[in-house]
């Protein structure tokens, strides 16, 4: 098993290797899943739309959007009142869709 971690290691770096464990612990909240999920099959959402999908209350949420977006997971522009969500890092979607097919052998 070392040899694997060392082999990924000497193949990726160590720092992309820590950045990527940093998003992967990002994401690895059903709420973030879905709302990375959403937002890669729309363009951007408008704050409420995300809160209508997650159901949850608009400071949690907040909470969740600020978190990946510190973390570069998610852009956000604000348009009057209004805060858009977009992904900055649509790849990451690969990453969601290789999860739903484990998901389906659970």
């Amino acid at each position: 098993m070392a040899t694997t971690t060392a082999s990924l290691d000497l193949r990726v770096g160590t720092d992309k290797l820590i950045r990527a464990s940093e998003l992967l612990r990002v994401a690895a909240h059903p709420h973030r899943l879905a709302i990375l999920d959403h937002l890669g099959r729309q363009a951007e959402c408008c704050v409420s739309d995300l809160q209508e999908l997650t159901g949850l209350e608009q400071a949690v949420l907040s909470q969740h959007l600020t978190l990946m977006r510190d973390k570069g997971l998610l852009t956000c522009r604000r348009e009057g009142r209004f805060s858009y969500y977009r992904l900055q890092r649509p790849e990451f979607l690969r990453i969601i869709q290789h999860l739903e097919d484990c998901c389906d052998h659970l």
